[in-house]
């Protein structure tokens, strides 16, 4: 698999990437902090990326692919995308 995720992540974080189906890969944010409720490393799915089209997915959820996205338009924590009003955006 040759695939090169862009972004970096952040400290008390990794990724893990796995296969999804068959042309797509899930992406997930692993949080390494301490945690009383289990021994796992909780995760997050960060979002999905088609190997064939070579196109980042934002998730519905961690089992359904969402609309593409630009990846300059992610963080290092989701590929989801804010739906802020223009008032909200004008404070970013």
């Amino acid at each position: 698999m040759n695939f090169t995720f862009p972004h970096v992540a952040p400290k008390g974080y990794s990724y893990e990437i796995e296969l999804f189906k068959r042309n797509l890969l899930a992406i997930w944010i692993c949080n390494h902090g301490q945690f009383s409720y289990t021994d796992k490393t909780p995760k997050s799915i960060w979002g999905f990326y088609d190997t064939k089209t070579k196109c980042y997915y934002a998730p519905i959820n961690s089992s359904k692919q969402g609309d593409q996205v630009d990846i300059k338009n992610t963080t290092p924590y989701s590929a989801m995308q804010l739906k802020l009003t223009p008032l909200e955006a004008a404070f970013l």
